[in-house]
């Protein structure tokens, strides 16, 4: 699935702090720090994510190292390696991913 990217990390790119974002953010780069939205998080190959995560959906290709909220989905794709925990009312984690954490996967506060 294609996303119409808003905003992008670009590889190369390292940025550390609190991103708030409206619209399809895409990183490609490093990011250490949090992540808030109400819209979409794609997670590229290339890319290193160190941090909290809380957005609508969220889609993971790249590495990431932290905890994740996600209010619609949380989408692994292979290659992802992923380690922390992730609470989502819907997980997919394609064949290939490398997950090494803890899941609560409920629509529940």
């Amino acid at each position: 699935m294609q996303y119409e990217t808003t905003s992008i990390i670009e590889k190369g790119t390292k940025f550390e702090g609190n991103l708030v974002f409206s619209g399809v953010m895409r990183i490609s780069g490093e990011f250490h720090g949090s992540i808030f939205s109400n819209d979409t998080l794609v997670i590229n190959e290339e890319a290193y994510v160190e941090g909290t995560i809380e957005a609508n959906s969220v889609i993971i290709s790249g590495l990431v190292n932290g905890e994740i909220k996600a209010a619609s989905k949380v989408e692994m794709k292979s290659p992802a390696k992923f380690t922390g925990k992730v609470k989502t009312p819907s997980l997919i984690v394609e064949e290939g991913v490398i997950f090494h954490g803890e899941t609560q996967v409920s629509d529940d506060e």
